[in-house]
């Protein structure tokens, strides 16, 4: 893993010769040693598609591509930041809140529509997360942000996992999404979304969570 967790809001990244990090601009704090920093148009490993689909979706976050030798220290508005470790599967993100990842892993953009049918474009429109979401696919480590920490909830066969959507962060295994309500279209007459909204995770896999309802 190239991330050493300084504190709950600072990381730092080993570079090393031959491979490439990614990071979103302005996360640099300080390097040590003889580090490049260089615009990545593409967006990272996805391609011209994926920057393609991030555009359209207007959540394409801006990139740097760190190479070279040292070691970076990076933070974002003072976000907690949690470090999650990839061994081969995917994970979906929102990509504002990706802050530095692994220049071995894959990047993509999935339409949420895909996991979710029509509940997956409701999702979008209701919570304010975006239709398209972020992958990073491969081995190798992944920084993200999020208000208050963040604490890791497993998902297993046949026992669901109910997630508040603006709380939610991140997720990774073979897991399926939509949106549920809790309670009867009546019953939300004249209330905020609130609790009455709840993303409804099924799988095998694992779901990120901040402790608060704040996007960043």
């Amino acid at each position: 893993m190239p991330f050493r967790e300084i504190n709950s809001k600072m990381v730092e990244a080993t570079v090393v010769p031959g491979q490439k990090m990614f990071s979103q601009r302005g996360a640099m704090l300080a390097y040590r040693g003889d580090v490049s920093f260089t615009p990545n148009i593409q967006g990272g490993q996805g391609g011209l598609m994926s920057m393609i689909g991030r555009r359209v979706a207007n959540e394409a976050t801006p990139l740097m591509t760190v190479e070279g030798s040292g070691t970076v220290m990076f933070g974002h508005g003072g976000h907690h930041i949690q470090v999650i470790q990839l061994t081969g599967d995917t994970l979906y993100v929102e990509a504002d809140r990706l802050l530095a990842f692994d220049g071995t892993l894959q990047q993509g953009t999935m339409f949420m529509g895909s996991q979710g049918g029509v509940m997956g474009m409701v999702r979008g429109q209701v919570t304010g997360q975006g239709l398209f979401t972020t992958t990073l696919k491969g081995h190798g480590a992944v920084a993200v942000m999020a208000h208050g920490g963040v604490i890791e909830l497993p998902i297993t066969p046949g026992r669901a996992v109910h997630v508040d959507p603006q709380a939610y962060v991140a997720h990774h295994g073979d897991v399926r999404n939509k949106l549920s309500t809790a309670l009867g279209w009546r019953d939300m007459v004249g209330r905020g979304s609130g609790e009455a909204f709840q993303l409804e995770l099924t799988g095998s896999g694992a779901v990120y969570v901040q402790a608060s309802e704040e996007k960043l």
